[in-house]
């Protein structure tokens, strides 16, 4: 995992603040719909890349959200305790999202100091 682009916990206070992440919970609909980051869109991992291919108007009509942009800036991936986060940057980098960075602590950190 090391090497992999990635946001800590003050960089996401403030990019979250200023409105410039997309945040993009991608643990199952249960663990989400238990508690999640304010704003963030449930996607489990194991949909990513069928979502990440859709068309524009599918993924709005499936998400009700746009759909994140290639040349998006902070497409903030993240899951419980990392693993599935680094999962879906990888992905995503592989389908062209250059902006895609995982937030390094994780839904557990985010309860546990924000929660």
């Amino acid at each position: 995992m090391a090497g992999e682009p990635t946001v800590l916990l003050p960089e996401l206070r403030s990019l979250l603040a200023s409105g410039r992440a997309r945040l993009i919970d991608v643990r199952s609909r249960e663990e989400a719909a238990a508690g999640t980051i304010p704003g963030a869109l449930n996607i489990p991992v194991s949909e990513l890349e069928t979502a990440l291919r859709m068309e524009p108007a599918a993924f709005k009509a499936l998400y009700s959200t746009e759909k994140p942009k290639l040349e998006d800036e902070n497409l903030i991936f993240f899951c419980q305790k990392g693993r599935r986060g680094f999962q879906a940057i990888q992905l995503a980098q592989g389908l062209g999202y250059k902006g895609a960075r995982s937030y390094e602590g994780a839904y557990s950190e985010w309860f546990q100091k924000e929660g």
